[in-house]
């Protein structure tokens, strides 16, 4: 029972067709004796999404660590779909979010503390950069953190019909910065080496390549000289600088004089 519907029609998202709140169809038991319900389904589910991966994740896989069969299951959420979406707001819990009624605080420093947060937490689940890119993210948590990144855009001073377009860009790359890092911790693992392990292979390997030498030797004698923590330093830097420059062009944007309109003197 995978994809879309029991019923053989796929629907474009949970939220959209108004399940995600909605009560399940009776109770059942797991197998410590613990009522199971949506919530412990969909913990269950982060937890095994967290270990294992989105490759190695089955319904059938949740059913046994939940101790119940898989059609248990299906009494409280339709389908993998669905409950993927639901997996993906669920996450959006731990994301923190600006005392907005502080007008003294700076919208960069709140924008910094924003995208700072999604990247901490796709990096936590790396599973949802991917996840991200075949469902709508719309649940309430999700969208709670959307509310406060307008709000801290409209203190940007941004004109309106250019803010959903700049926080395209900001998101946009957080969300393609995470992808290819979950992408590279994927193949670590499937390696059966750290991530920094890895990207501390790759990097030497490139810098060793005399025609490379002058551009990533650097590089390559900083992971070697900066111990176990060098590489997670190194992509922490780098995605603070790229954040730097989205907000810049921010600013930039907000501060262009406006070009005057066609035939004015």
């Amino acid at each position: 029972m995978p994809g879309g519907s029991r019923a053989g029609r796929p629907r474009p998202s949970v939220w959209l067709a108004g399940a995600g709140t909605a009560a399940p169809k009776r109770k059942a038991e797991g197998g410590d004796g613990a009522a199971l319900d949506r919530e412990r389904i969909v913990a269950a589910t982060v937890r095994l999404l967290d270990a294992d991966g989105l490759a190695k994740f089955s319904m059938r896989r949740l059913a046994a660590d939940l101790g119940v069969t898989a059609m248990s299951v299906y009494w409280y959420v339709d389908t993998k779909d669905d409950l993927m979406e639901l997996a993906l707001d669920e996450i959006c819990a731990e994301l923190s979010t600006p005392d907005l009624s502080d007008e003294d605080a700076d919208w960069r420093d709140q924008l910094r503390g924003l995208a700072t947060e999604y990247r901490d937490l796709l990096m936590a689940h790396p599973w949802a950069s991917q996840l991200l890119g075949r469902y709508l993210n719309i649940g309430p948590r999700s969208m709670t953190f959307a509310e406060s990144t307008l709000a801290v855009m409209a203190r940007s001073g941004v004109a309106p019909e250019k803010r959903t377009g700049s926080l395209a860009a900001l998101f946009q790359f957080i969300y393609g910065f995470c992808t290819i890092e979950a992408l590279h911790q994927e193949r670590s693992r499937a390696s059966g080496v750290s991530m920094d392990e890895y990207f501390r292979q790759v990097t030497e390997l490139v810098a060793a390549r005399p025609e490379f030498t002058e551009n990533y030797g650097n590089a390559g004698e900083l992971l070697r000289d900066g111990g176990d923590e060098a590489v997670s330093t190194l992509r922490r830097e780098t995605f603070d600088i790229a954040l730097e420059t989205v907000i810049a062009g921010m600013e930039a944007l907000r501060d262009r004089a406006e070009p005057p309109e066609a035939g004015s003197v």
